[in-house]
């Protein structure tokens, strides 16, 4: 089922290479399936792509931070909560405060 799922938003994605959801979408999918290379991969094409999608940022983080990339995941939620504010986003604003402080308390920052 998500390996169809996964070929079906491959497929999409050849017809509109740029689309936001669709690469936000693919991500998601590789990482359900713990391909987090793949995942990590399509992430970063979405945030060249457009830096400006919000969801991106705590998701990116979170991988960051199950790959142990703690520093990448801090700059990660600081870059989220800039765009959040800058959007006037206040629920992805607290989410992302709320993700980074969590990490800061675990790292003992």
């Amino acid at each position: 089922m998500a390996v169809d799922r996964l070929k079906t938003l491959l497929e999409l994605l050849d017809e509109k290479p740029n689309d936001s959801f669709l690469l936000f979408a693919v991500a998601k999918e590789y990482e359900n399936q713990d391909n987090l290379n793949q995942a990590l991969s399509y992430y970063l094409k979405l945030k060249e792509a457009d830096h400006k999608y919000l969801g991106l940022y705590y998701h990116l983080a979170k991988l960051y931070e199950s790959i142990q990339e703690d520093i990448l995941a801090m700059k990660t939620y600081g870059e989220g909560i800039v765009l959040a504010k800058e959007i006037g986003d206040f629920h992805s604003l607290s989410e992302l405060n709320n993700a980074k402080m969590n990490l800061e308390l675990q790292l003992g920052n």
